[in-house]
């Protein structure tokens, strides 16, 4: 009992940034917009985690998730316009076009963040981090415009996230990510379900 109380003491940063990490995942399942201040919270907390690991671009993300959350808070009550009169934001599908856009920008930014990386800093693994950091940006904007297919980019970068953090020693940081990605997979399931049935109510 004492070892597990020292090492919750030790790694008290990290501890309070995974269950606040949980409950903004859990929150989004549930389209809850309490996903947003959790989300802000989990993202102060790695700032402090991923500095002492050396995760510079996993650090620079935090900071991302910071603003972006300011953002999706205000576009899930805002966002969904006016034409129904209604203006929350609904869940809709990724088109075409926005896909090959996303796809060039992440192609762009994953070369930008790594050779940033490689050049100014002593990150360990500077091409998966500057992937998942990339690949992150664009899934969690998708998260802010209520993307359904976000949920499938988080189900790949977890997995490969939770690959990098166990190469750092950071084993709460990988069970939190392997959770991740199985409630990925449930934020997924339930986001279809509701988007099916939108769809079926307007036919």
């Amino acid at each position: 009992m004492d070892f597990i109380l020292d090492w919750a003491f030790s790694n008290k940063v990290e501890l309070a940034g995974t269950i606040f990490g949980l409950l903004s995942v859990w929150f989004s399942i549930r389209q809850s917009l309490i996903t947003w201040p959790t989300g802000i919270l989990t993202s102060l907390l790695y700032i402090i985690v991923f500095l002492e690991a050396k995760f510079y671009a996993g650090m620079l993300l935090q900071l991302y998730y910071f603003l972006i959350s300011i953002y999706g808070w205000w576009n899930w009550i805002h966002g969904g316009g006016t034409d129904s009169g209604k203006s929350k934001l609904l869940v809709s599908r990724t088109h075409r076009i926005l896909w090959i856009r996303l796809f060039c920008l992440n192609l762009l930014s994953t070369f930008i963040i790594y050779y940033l990386l490689r050049r100014y800093t002593d990150s360990p693994i500077p091409f998966g981090d500057a992937f998942t950091t990339s690949l992150s940006i664009f899934a969690t904007w998708m998260l802010a415009r209520k993307k359904i297919e976000h949920w499938l980019i988080w189900i790949f970068v977890d997995l490969i996230s939770a690959s990098l953090y166990f190469y750092r020693g950071l084993y709460l940081t990988v069970f939190l990510f392997v959770v991740y990605t199985v409630m990925a997979g449930m934020g997924y399931y339930e986001w279809h379900k509701e988007f099916k049935s939108m769809n079926h109510v307007n036919e």
